[in-house]
């Protein structure tokens, strides 16, 4: 197998984690257009996750947070992005680096990344071959074969929420 010096997968990885950063950024700026709503999951124990003492006892290694009605000082970063939420009736303010979130999902729409993770620093040696890692997007379903022209309106029409995994389209 040929080793891939470009690494794909992190650049596949950091492509889509702007895409969170761009929705972010979008909804600071203007508020959450329609029924959209985000569903974030994040690593507690990454690098540069910022949260209260109580929280991190409570999610020592994951958490989930839901960006719908009661959120506050939506600010985004290059590097991550900073909200105001209640737990328990306590308010508190998250600080969540892109590279922490495991997973993002906007249920309105059925579209969700998951992301795993690279440790990019541990460069694989030139005799061994690249573990891959990958972000999979939501939604991709592959085209039915010639399906009749009513079958394939009411197909168009219906929610798709199988999630595919990239390499599931790699050769091995």
């Amino acid at each position: 197998m040929a080793i891939d010096h470009i690494r794909y997968d992190l650049l596949a990885q950091d492509a889509l984690r702007g895409l969170v950063r761009k929705v972010l950024a979008d909804a600071a700026k203007s508020g959450l257009p329609g029924e959209h709503h985000f569903s974030i999951s994040f690593r507690t124990d990454a690098e540069g996750v910022k949260m209260s003492p109580r929280l991190r006892e409570q999610f020592p290694h994951e958490m989930t947070i839901i960006l719908q009605y009661q959120f506050w000082d939506l600010k985004v970063t290059d590097t991550g992005f900073e909200v105001g939420l209640s737990f328990g009736g306590v308010p508190e303010k998250l600080g969540i680096p892109f590279a922490a979130i495991k997973s993002f999902f906007d249920p309105s729409v059925q579209f969700g990344l998951q992301f795993e993770t690279i440790e990019a620093e541990a460069a694989p040696a030139a005799d061994q071959p690249t573990a891959t890692a990958e972000a999979t997007p939501v939604e991709i379903t592959p085209a039915p074969a010639a399906p009749k022209k009513a079958e394939a309106e009411a197909e168009a029409d219906k929610p798709s929420g199988e999630v595919v995994r990239l390499d599931r389209f790699r050769k091995k």
